[in-house]
């Protein structure tokens, strides 16, 4: 993937349930449907759409078929979506999510993107 708009689109149409709830987080907090110009930001209420999941422990499969997916872009992604799914995806996953409910998603976390968690946060959530 080149760009984050590209990423954006791709996930979109690979995932669509994904995207539904992601799209109904950002609508609630920005008060308009997500374009491709909103790529970057989108993904960290992606991230938030899977957190609310592992809170609920649902959607386990789902959720280790994108962590997958997003880890195959990554190791071929240009700089501009490396950051994205590092910072914007990444750093927010796991967010307020009790560690017993995170673990079986942290064991579904392709390692180079556990590794950019534990880079930012220092420690696993589990």
């Amino acid at each position: 993937m080149e760009t984050n708009a590209s990423f954006y689109l791709a996930v979109r149409e690979r995932f669509p349930t994904l995207a539904r709830k992601t799209d109904r987080k950002y609508l609630k907090d920005w008060g308009e449907q997500p374009s491709e110009q909103d790529a970057y930001g989108w993904f960290q209420f992606v991230a938030n759409a899977l957190n609310d999941e592992m809170r609920r422990q649902a959607y386990l499969p789902e959720s280790a078929e994108a962590f997958l997916f997003i880890a195959h872009v990554f190791a071929s992604a240009s700089e501009e979506v490396r950051r994205c799914i590092d910072v914007s995806f990444v750093e927010n996953l796991f967010w307020q999510v009790p560690p017993a409910k995170a673990a079986a998603y942290w064991k579904k976390l392709p390692l180079q993107l556990q590794a950019l968690y534990v880079d930012f946060h220092s420690k696993p959530p589990i």
